[in-house]
Formats: C-alpha cells, structure tokens, sequence
C-alpha cells in the first residue's frame, strides 16, 4: 500500500477520532460506555484539583456527554479498574495490570514514588501498616491522626505527608498495596491479593513484550503519532521501541503529514479511519471543555505540534506569573483548540464562573463560533449542577457581550470585575 499523506487537518481529525472526541455523541451515554471510554484512551490520568469537576470525571464527560460521574467509582469499585502509574496516577483497566506489573517489582526506578530508605529506615512501622490492614481491613490515609507535630497542616507534597501515608504509597507503588475503590475520592488502600486474587506472576509478560505493547496501544489511542510522542504516553524508560521496526513488521503503517519531515505511524485498527481523514472525509463538529489532563493536551510539545497550541497548566505558578489563570480548560471546537476558559463551578449556589474565556490569537470569533463554545459551556454547567453563568472577562473584550447573549450569563461589568 503506497503511505497516506495528510493535511495537518486530517491528521487532527483522526488524532480526534481514535480519541472519541470526533463529532458528538448520538446517544445518551450508559454505565458501559465509561470502561469502554477508558480502554479507548488506555488510560485516565488522576488528578485531584475540584474548581470544576475533577479531572477523571471531566475527561469523561468530554467525550460521554451528561453521565453520572458515580459510574466511574462503581467501574472501580467493582474491580472493573484499577490504579497505578501510566501516564502519570492513572485508572486502568483491570485486564492491563499485567502490563504494569513489572514497575511494581522494579519501584525504585519509579523516582519520587518510591523511596527506598523510606522502606528501609521504617521496616517495622511499614510491617505494623501491613499487619493491621490484613488484620482489619482496608484503610484511608485520613484513618490515622498526625504524630509528626504538623497536625492540620495541608499537605503540599511526599515531604508533607504523614508516615502513614507515606508508607501507605510505597506499598501501593511496590504492589503490596492496592486501591479497593475511593470513598469521597479519598484512596482506600487494600492488600493486592485481596484486590486482585486471581492474579500469578507467572502470567507477567516479558518487559521487551510489554515495552512493545505500550508504543502500538500508544500509536492506537492517539490516532497517529511522530515517534517522539510515543514513549510519552505511558511514561516508557529507554531504550524505547523503535516504530520503524514496528512498521517494518506489519504492526504499524507508515504514513506523512503535509508539511512534516518525518513519518507519522497509525495503527492497522485504524486504517480506514485514516483512508478517511486522508481524503478529507473525517470531518470534525464536536465542541466541548476539555480537562487539563485529557490525553490531547497532556504533552504540550504535541499539542503544539499538532493543533499550534501551546498549552501549560498554571495552577502551579504563582498568581502574579499567571497569564491565563489557575485552571484553564482548554476549548476544542470543530477540530481545532481555539481558547482555553478559566472556570469555577460553585455547585451550593449553582452558578458557574466564567472567570475569563480566552480565544487564541488570530481565531476568528465569528457568531457561529460563539453559539458553538456557548453551547459546550452551558451543556458543561448544566452537568455541573449550576443553571447560573457569571461571565467575568473574555479576551479578545469585544466579544463579551455576544457571549454573555447567547450563554444567558450575568455580566460582571469593568469597575466589579476590577475591584473583584
């Protein structure tokens, strides 16, 4: 078969495609439909910030539209998921715990989520931690008191949290431990054989297999991808598998994007997606929010290579530094990621905060765009509990008006806005 060649817009569209996020849904979501979801993308990265629906909840509702997010702690509490690092914290399918099995065993090489010392230093409390949740059950962090004198400290990272919870995750990352299911989304921490019974180390594949494993599910869950953006989806050690030697073997297709010099490479379950997206047939009119921590915008120099956005989370920056806000969500309309909202849903007086909605520079904010982002804000506020929308700055300022017409929204004027 002679290499497809793709516009950068037809490669977006299949990178959307594999994604799930191609064009809307046609109907309305049900409980299957999160694990299916999830081994779609492979894996749903974990984080905890709540100024609008966590992030897992979030980059399902992308994709699923209005669902309850309890569906996805039923999935984990029924030992449909379990969790590890992948990308980063991440759910994961159970029938992939294989595939992870081989950090478990080697956790040092895990970084900061592992720590030998600690392990060593604290043999007998570590043991004690084991002890008692063989003896009574699972356990949360929250279910031991500080005695480390920092009580009501909030933690801000390893070296703040309590020895328990220390120990509590080098079990976890170790293997020992796994996560039973999360109660207000706390972790509860129990023994991997309770867990996971049925599993036997004589079942681990080889790691050269697993390695080879990763980069086609990645190739697959991203549509298409330039070698360097493989080994970023499940956070791969070198030596990395080499997608040539995968194409020379028939497990990858070769292809090229109009104005790239290297090759891109899609996985066979996606040729005629890609025999699509190549003949302009793959068309993009999904509009939605997307999570900071969805897979299309998680590795920022792809994001920028493919959809020239350049994209960094700044919750971590201090607020002077900022320049789009704490939490922005970055906004995909029709194949193309077009702003970026800094969002608050303040669910007990449902209303949803639009501290700033923000279009890139040189996006054409034309009425037909405006209804379409407006659309996916009120669909995402609705989810959230919140009829109410308080529009309090857009960028570029002109166009705040005719969004706060269509979004039904309060306007905060210039002096509140200010004084705010």
């Amino acid at each position: 078969m002679s290499e497809l060649i793709l516009s950068i817009a037809a490669a977006r569209a299949l990178h959307l495609a594999a994604q799930g996020l191609l064009q809307p849904r046609r109907r309305k979501a049900v409980a299957d439909d999160v694990l299916a979801a999830i081994r779609r993308m492979g894996v749903l990265q974990i984080d905890t910030i709540s100024v609008v629906a966590r992030s897992p909840y979030l980059v399902l509702w992308s994709r699923l539209g209005d669902y309850p997010p309890a569906w996805l702690d039923d999935a984990l509490g029924k030992g449909k998921l379990f969790e590890y690092w992948a990308h980063e914290a991440c759910f994961i399918p159970r029938e992939d715990y294989g595939l992870y099995r081989h950090r478990m065993l080697d956790p040092s090489a895990m970084g900061w989520k592992y720590s030998a010392t600690w392990m060593r230093e604290r043999a007998g409390e570590v043991a004690a931690l084991l002890a008692h949740i063989r003896s009574n059950g699972p356990v949360r962090a929250s279910d031991f008191e500080r005695s480390d004198g920092k009580a009501g400290a909030k933690a801000q990272g390893w070296w703040d949290w309590k020895p328990e919870k220390r120990s509590l995750e080098v079990l976890f990352t170790s293997g020992a431990l796994m996560i039973a299911r999360r109660h207000n989304f706390q972790r509860v921490y129990d023994l991997a054989e309770r867990v996971l019974p049925e599993w036997d180390d004589a079942h681990m594949p080889a790691l050269s297999d697993v390695q080879r494993t990763f980069a086609l599910r990645a190739v697959r869950a991203l549509g298409l991808a330039r070698a360097g953006w493989i080994p970023d989806y499940h956070r791969t050690r070198r030596p990395h598998v080499d997608p040539a030697q995968l194409a020379e073997e028939g497990l990858l297709l070769r292809a090229r994007v109009a104005g790239w010099d290297d090759p891109v490479y899609i996985h066979p379950d996606h040729l005629d997606l890609a025999r699509q997206a190549a003949a302009g047939a793959l068309t993009p009119t999904l509009t939605t929010i997307l999570s900071p921590f969805d897979p299309v915008v998680w590795d920022r120099r792809r994001a920028l290579e493919l959809f020239g956005f350049d994209y960094r989370l700044e919750c971590y920056t201090p607020a002077p530094k900022r320049r789009y806000g704490y939490f922005t969500l970055p906004l995909l309309r029709r194949g193309a990621l077009v702003g970026r909202v800094d969002a608050k849903a303040h669910r007990r007086a449902g209303e949803f905060e639009l501290k700033a909605v923000l279009f890139e520079a040189g996006v054409r904010t034309s009425d037909a765009l405006l209804r379409d982002v407006a659309g996916a804000v009120q669909r995402c506020a609705r989810w959230h509990g919140c009829p109410r929308i308080r529009l309090v700055r857009t960028e570029p300022a002109d166009v705040q008006v005719r969004l706060a017409a269509l979004l039904g929204a309060h306007v905060v004027t210039t002096a509140v806005a200010d004084a705010a």
